[in-house]
């Protein structure tokens, strides 16, 4: 299979396995090399992509991720059918410029997924890192808080889970991120969806892996009880009072998992 976008068809021409072959042999500038797989920024025409190229993982890898009960990540595929699902639920994330598969052996599968750089983005981690020292304005946190709430809802509301839902994997206009910003206005999309998994109806478990991913990876950037109960309030779109009679259970798995999650030494 071999999916490209007609800006990159101007650029690769030939038989489908030359194309492949040429997309597979490409160069660029290294943000993950891993075993069987990179992901590297390259400028094609003289504009930004990324690429993130599978080589196949092996049996090896396959087989000790299933006895960790962990879904090892075999391909593109998976990210590929993940963005579209995205765009499905009008939640933002990377465009897609190509995609190619050839293999049936899953271990042995090759195959690459190209995307449009986002340019003008920080992510969430970095924008806040130093909200403990000089906190935005309070509408502008409110904001942020209200928008990613409500892209999570979104996902988990329609079957859908991250498994890795960490600010860093937010990214921002910056351009967005003004004092009286409404939540409409702050442009914020979600990216490396390389381990999404889509269903019918989202599991309880992998609702609190998510939930509390978030709620790890912010402990540090100054967010008081209050912002917390925002996010509550708007996650779940349920009166708070009524969350803290009906759902302690949930908050108390999420608190618990995040807990495990900030004290694993790195």
């Amino acid at each position: 299979m071999l999916n490209l976008r007609p800006d990159l068809k101007k650029i690769f021409s030939g038989p489908d396995a030359e194309v492949f072959d040429q997309i597979m042999n490409l160069q660029g500038e290294a943000y993950r090399d891993l075993a069987g797989r990179r992901t590297i920024r390259v400028v094609l025409g003289g504009h930004g992509y990324f690429a993130k190229l599978h080589y196949g993982v092996g049996w090896g890898e396959i087989f000790k991720n299933l006895i960790r009960l962990s879904l090892p990540v075999v391909g593109a595929r998976t990210e590929w059918l993940a963005i579209q699902r995205f765009e499905e639920l009008g939640v933002p994330t990377m465009s897609i410029a190509g995609f190619g598969e050839r293999g049936v052996n899953p271990a042995e599968r090759q195959s690459f997924l190209i995307t449009d750089e986002l340019t003008g983005t920080i992510s969430m981690e970095d924008y806040c890192r130093f909200w403990c020292k000089t906190p935005p304005s309070p509408r502008l946190k409110r904001s942020i808080i209200e928008k990613v709430a409500g892209m999570t809802r979104q996902l988990h509301e329609n079957g859908v889970n991250h498994r890795d839902l960490y600010i860093c994997h937010f990214l921002m206009k910056e351009a967005s991120a003004k004092s009286g910003a409404s939540p409409e206005e702050i442009d914020l999309c979600i990216i490396d969806l390389h381990r999404v998994q889509i269903r019918p109806k989202t599991p309880r478990r992998w609702i609190v892996k998510d939930v509390a991913g978030l709620h790890f990876s912010s402990m540090d950037i100054g967010l008081t009880q209050r912002d917390l109960f925002r996010f509550m309030r708007f996650y779940r779109g349920r009166a708070l009072r009524q969350q803290l009679c009906e759902e302690q259970g949930f908050w108390k798995a999420v608190e618990r998992k995040a807990m495990q999650l900030y004290r694993k030494p790195c």
